[in-house]
Parts: structure tokens; sequence; C-alpha cells
């Protein structure tokens, strides 16, 4: 385990999350499923209680925890995408089976866990030296739910 690691708190799903998650991204991978010795109030002696991954190298933890705590966009795991197309297949896996478009990148898996998909060019337009690009970029985005290179793109090429 490494010194830090993030925990995500589910209600008796966690084997079934890490083993999707683990399929979304390279240099991931389920590394241990604890099982709980004892009755506990989110779950039976033997059940599991832990799954310890890793998704793109970043090690996780997602605890079966019981109905008390259910995720919010207060945590959310943020994937800088490489171009468009690892976007739309990252978007269409984890909105799913129930998963539900947001806005801006955003979104939430079966699981109620929120995402942020993030192509790689957002970040270097909206850092753009000339602040107009910049800015044209950002309204842009501000208009998505799903983000669109492309678009984004020809927004802050528009004042050109």
């Amino acid at each position: 385990m490494s010194k830090i690691t993030p925990v995500l708190w589910f209600d008796g799903q966690a084997e079934e999350a890490a083993n999707f998650y683990v399929t979304l991204l390279p240099d991931s991978q389920v590394t241990n499923v604890a099982r709980s010795p004892a009755d506990t109030p989110s779950g039976s002696a033997g059940s599991v209680l832990t799954v310890d991954f890793t998704l793109a190298g970043q090690p996780l933890q997602i605890l079966n925890g019981g109905p008390d705590f259910k995720p919010s966009e207060a945590f959310s795991l943020a994937v800088e995408c490489e171009d468009q197309a690892e976007v739309d297949r990252l978007w269409a896996a984890l909105t799913a089976n129930g998963g539900q478009e947001s806005v801006c990148g955003w979104l939430k898996d079966r699981w109620g866990v929120s995402w942020q998909i993030i192509p790689r060019r957002l970040g270097e337009l909206l850092s753009d030296p000339d602040p107009g690009r910049a800015q044209r970029a950002m309204e842009a985005m501000l208009k998505m739910v799903k983000i669109d290179v492309a678009e984004l793109e020809r927004a802050a090429d528009s004042g050109q």
C-alpha cells in the first residue's frame, strides 16, 4: 500500500467496481481483495471488506462500508486523456449501465463515483499565452457536457 491511498466508500459493490475500473486504463490491476474476518454493520464474515487496486499506476482502495455514505462530487477521479478517441471511449464506458453525464467533462458512473474526463488539449488551450484564445476555449468548454476537442479548437481560433 502507498503511504497515501484514496479510499472510496461503497455499499457492497467494491469488487465489481474495481474489476470494471481496471479495464479502463493501462497500468491498472486489482492487487488485493480482503474479506471481513467477522460480521460487521456492512456485511457478514467472509464478505468483501476492501479491494485494493491501481488505476493507471495510482493506488486506490474501495471499502464496502455499508449504506451510511454515498459518493458525491466532493471527490472525483480526473483522467487526462491523450485525444478525443480516449475521451469518447472512457465516456461511453463510464456512462453505460446507469452512469450519468454532467457538465464540463464531468460524469458519474453507475456506482455514483464522479469522474472528470478531460483531454490534455483543454489544459493547453486554457493556458494559451493569448488570453483571447484561452477565454474563447473556456467559454466553449462551459457549454459542453462531454469535452469536444475539435469544438474547443474552433472556438479558440474563432477570433483570429
